[in-house]
């Protein structure tokens, strides 16, 4: 059975990070449209996959999980031994699991609500046509700054977030910022004064996975409407 991924269109929010990791690891899957503007997930069938009503889900050959961090390790392990190597480091090696559990920490505490909080002060705005906040929007971006100073520091000592491996402590940067970017044009990421997190965000960006994610939208090569 091929895998199913039920969410809206995956390019923003957790759904985007399982496609990007099904797309590293090379599992071949089927987005299944769960249209939000409908409330779709609100639906009781959809509820019987995920009792908050939320997306993304996945159904690995009736095996249901959800929660977007959760599904990326999930595949990560599962699919270990296809597609891109060392997406999440073997229980085993315990040095490497921990850098990369402190590298997936840096992204929920540190990296993830700031950014949340620029997209819902941006995107919403944006699509409606209404002024920004910009004392708020602001305040954000000089948290998310802050944060970035530090993550200056460790990524001039290694390549990636978790080492000098790409892993899925990467893929979960890649939430919003992307298509804030592209959406917008709004760089809230790269500087001149951050050459190492410029140099770490372009390479996780410019890669194929990110790519076809960001740019082929609700890839359409998998989609089916139930």
């Amino acid at each position: 059975m091929v895998l199913k991924l039920y969410s809206g269109t995956p390019t923003v929010g957790g759904a985007s990070l399982v496609a990007i990791t099904l797309i590293e690891k090379q599992v071949p899957f089927e987005h299944v449209l769960v249209d939000l503007t409908l409330k779709q997930q609100k639906l009781p069938e959809h509820i019987a996959r995920h009792p908050f009503g939320q997306v993304p889900v996945i159904d690995d050959d009736g095996f249901i999980l959800y929660e977007g961090r959760a599904i990326c390790r999930y595949l990560a392990d599962k699919y270990a031994a296809q597609g891109t190597p060392g997406l999440i480091p073997p229980a085993s090696d315990f040095q490497a699991r921990g850098r990369f559990e402190a590298g997936a920490s840096f992204e929920v505490f540190n990296f993830y609500p700031h950014m949340k909080a620029i997209w819902a002060e941006i995107i919403p705005k944006h699509n409606e046509g209404l002024p920004i906040d910009q004392a708020g929007l602001d305040a954000a971006r000089a948290a998310l700054n802050a944060r970035l100073d530090v993550y200056e520091v460790i990524l001039g000592k290694q390549r990636y977030i978790a080492g000098d491996t790409f892993t899925v402590a990467d893929i979960l940067h890649l939430m919003h910022a992307p298509m804030l970017l592209k959406r917008t044009g709004i760089d809230v990421v790269t500087s001149e004064e951050r050459p190492n997190v410029t140099r770490w965000w372009r390479d996780i960006t410019g890669r194929p996975s990110v790519r076809e994610v960001i740019d082929n939208g609700v890839i359409k090569s998998r989609l089916s409407i139930p």
